[in-house]
């Protein structure tokens, strides 16, 4: 599995300015809804649903809220750097700047978990997430996460 292709340069987004963890995750809703011609009304309850079971912030200022959608047929995800960090109720109490948020078939609920670990495995290369925070524009920020995971 390669991230470039959950991950697309035309759904990375810097800047997205939001006051809560529910409001981030109607944006997110929003713009996955168009990026992946999925109602958003229907994305937004899904990780809003998810987001009930537990914190989907992982921690170091890193969020990753997931859902199962019905209609997917492959993992897709937005990667966003909010415009000021917000509480995502992470175990480690930080508030998250940065969020991954993946959407996969409901038919294949495990298949996330290959995402997730990739994800948490290109996070602990040297200065990713630093490059990641520092990045000056959306092709620097997206470059900053997949260029090493390239195969």
């Amino acid at each position: 599995m390669k991230l470039a292709d959950i991950f697309r340069p035309e759904h990375t987004f810097i800047g997205v300015s939001v006051s809560t963890k529910w409001r981030a995750l109607q944006s997110l809703a929003e713009k996955a809804g168009k990026a992946f011609g999925v109602e958003e009304k229907t994305i937004v309850q899904a990780l809003e649903r998810r987001e009930n079971l537990g914190s989907t912030g992982l921690g170091n200022g890193i969020a990753v809220p997931h859902a199962a959608i019905a209609g997917m047929t492959s993992p897709r995800g937005l990667l966003v750097r909010f415009a000021q960090p917000l509480d995502f109720q992470a175990i480690d109490d930080l508030p998250t700047d940065i969020a991954f948020m993946l959407l996969f078939a409901e038919s294949n609920r495990g298949e996330y978990l290959n995402v997730l670990a990739a994800i948490a495995r290109r996070l602990q290369s040297d200065g990713v997430v630093v490059s990641m925070r520092e990045a000056k524009n959306v092709d620097e920020f997206y470059s900053s996460f997949i260029e090493d995971s390239r195969p």
